[in-house]
């Protein structure tokens, strides 16, 4: 985002954006003057929550990204880049006379203090098992306090699970709503046999040229019987497959750099020897 416009300023003004003294307010003022129709910048002023969201996604990754590698130098920066998105869609709604970044801080304190009664209240909770269980069904009840009125769609057990949310993510979640209902297997050893079935119905499908829609159906639902899986053994699919992707990303460089970054004319099977020998080297 074209930010660099941010210096100077007046140090006895608190409300401007080069006095230090306090870090939340000079952000708040940085961003009430990038959005300011008179002066400020252009690129910022055209934005919308529509505009910023796929931003806040990336950054949320970022900070996802800093954490696997233990780059806290990174991860501090991009810990900043995600509170300016909170910032920005703050000062967007306050523009609106929606609610703004105190609102929205406001809000989410009483919102903790509100699922631990084990911390702030009277509740006694024995363990973190227990504590993750009341504070479940706690959001479970503020979502149908919430939404009160509406259809079973909007109330029921999978309602207020993000459509935007990473496929894998999303299908664990929904696995995890279900099962608070009973909806689940007791144990690993059927997803097993489901995972079996699906890969054999994608063979089927493979045999009789069904098409291609009924080909991704089936290979999604192997994907959603594998996102399963690592729920029953307590794995995150979509931590597993992003780590996966950087070991395949790394062993992958090895194998550029065995053949100095010239892949042309290199067999699969040198490829492969050059893949083994740098999973070797791990």
């Amino acid at each position: 985002m074209p930010q660099d416009d941010t210096s100077g300023g007046d140090p006895a003004n608190p409300a401007d954006p080069a006095d230090p003294a306090d870090p939340i307010e000079r952000l708040l003022a940085i961003m009430a003057r990038l959005r300011d129709p008179n002066g400020g910048c252009p690129w910022d002023i055209e934005q919308t929550f529509h505009t910023i969201a796929p931003y806040t996604v990336e950054e949320a990754y970022e900070v996802a990204d800093a954490i696997e590698r233990e780059n806290m130098a990174d991860l501090k920066e991009e810990l900043g880049d995600l509170l300016l998105q909170v910032v920005y869609h703050a000062r967007i709604a306050e523009e609106a006379g929606q609610f703004d970044f105190a609102a929205v801080a406001g809000a989410i304190g009483d919102k903790m203090v509100r699922r631990h009664p084990h911390v702030f209240g009277d509740l006694q909770v024995g363990s973190a098992a227990a504590q993750t269980v009341h504070w479940e069904a706690l959001k479970a009840e503020e979502r149908t306090r919430t939404k009160g009125g509406q259809d079973s769609a909007a109330t029921g057990a999978l309602s207020g699970v993000p459509q935007g949310l990473p496929a894998l993510m999303r299908a664990e979640k929904l696995q995890k709503r279900a099962a608070r209902v009973g909806f689940d297997w007791p144990d690993a050893g059927p997803v097993f046999d489901k995972i079996a079935e699906e890969i054999a119905e994608i063979e089927a499908e493979i045999a009789t040229d069904g098409g291609k829609e009924r080909l991704e159906s089936e290979v999604g639902d192997l994907l959603f019987a594998v996102a399963n899986l690592g729920r029953h053994l307590g794995v995150d699919p979509e931590t597993a497959l992003r780590r996966a992707s950087w070991k395949f990303e790394r062993r992958f460089g090895r194998v550029e750099d065995a053949f100095g970054h010239q892949l042309e004319g290199v067999s699969l099977d040198e490829m492969e020897r050059a893949w083994q020998d740098a999973k070797k080297d791990e």
